[in-house]
């Protein structure tokens, strides 16, 4: 399916006027959250932890695309619209003609949840049909959430991942652990964690996939990969980044907390951007400005993308 916006990027290529591509590129999930209001009303909410991740990297500044595939229904419309009011890259995102991936939440205290996706949009994505030469211009590239556990998506992922990484293109690993990965996760964790420059998880994370303590759990993950750099996040508590040589821990900013959805994916977008955008930094500098990125996200009600604004007022 050909929307009027990817005709208009085609049209501007042919005549050489093709758009930069983007330093950074988020491939996972993306759907639509189905959250009960009340009764029988229910609200639709676009989301995707790999979206997320996208949107809020975009928001702090940097050139971003979403890569993934959604359908051709009234969701998928909506996904596109908040993917281009994201600014980001619509070359990435394919339509095709299969329904949409939905995550039914019917509990919001505690969280209760199941998906609806049975050959989806989502895992149709092809790699293949990506703008050309792409990979060559993008810095990192970030993997995580259910897609990594839906096949044939996981697999297309991980061959993707792979061969980013053999291009020099810096690999961001989040798993953020849903029901989906209770059975049959570990090898594709495996895989993961050894390709990844870097493995954001929380403690909760920990915990579920391992089902250790913290600590060992922590230390199953580094010895699948004892060159990452890892952030663990822990809410309001202490999170701690662990890189070769050198390990910081920092608090989060005391903020009214409105809700914590999204706020790790914007941590982990704000420790890339701190990254890609302050390289010069130290780790105690990059971690502390990924907490500021998750502390600003739980201002606001649902997966809230801060802005650099709202970011570095949170840092003084």
């Amino acid at each position: 399916m050909h929307t009027p916006e990817a005709t208009s990027t085609a049209a501007a290529a042919t005549h050489g006027e093709r758009a930069a591509f983007p330093l950074f590129v988020s491939a996972g999930d993306i759907l639509t959250d189905l959250v009960r209001a009340g009764g029988p009303n229910w609200t639709a909410h676009p989301g995707g932890a790999g979206w997320n991740v996208a949107r809020a990297v975009a928001r702090l500044g940097v050139p971003t695309a979403f890569a993934g595939a959604i359908g051709s229904d009234c969701f998928s419309d909506e996904l596109w619209r908040a993917s281009e009011s994201a600014g980001l890259d619509l070359r990435f995102l394919q339509r095709v003609e299969r329904p949409p991936l939905l995550a039914i939440v019917h509990e919001t205290q505690p969280p209760a949840y199941f998906f609806i996706g049975e050959a989806s949009a989502d895992l149709a994505f092809d790699p293949e049909s990506l703008p050309e030469g792409w990979m060559s211009e993008a810095r990192w590239a970030h993997f995580g959430g259910i897609s990594l556990a839906r096949a044939p998506l996981s697999a297309t992922l991980a061959t993707l991942a792979a061969d980013l990484r053999a291009h020099g293109v810096r690999i961001s690993f989040d798993p953020n652990y849903r029901n989906l990965m209770a059975h049959g996760y570990r090898p594709m964790l495996e895989t993961m964690a050894s390709l990844a420059h870097l493995i954001k998880v929380s403690d909760e994370d920990l915990r579920c996939l391992f089902g250790t303590d913290e600590d060992t759990a922590l230390e199953t993950l580094r010895a699948m990969n004892p060159e990452a750099t890892v952030l663990v996040t822990r809410g309001a508590g202490a999170a701690t980044l662990i890189a070769p040589g050198e390990t910081v821990a920092a608090m989060p900013p005391r903020v009214e907390v409105v809700d914590t959805v999204g706020a790790g994916d914007a941590s982990i977008a704000g420790l890339l951007f701190s990254l890609m955008q302050r390289a010069e930094r130290g780790w105690r500098d990059h971690l502390t400005f990924a907490l500021a990125a998750g502390a600003a996200a739980c201002r606001h009600a649902g997966a809230h993308s801060p802005t650099l604004d709202e970011v570095v007022a949170l840092l003084t």
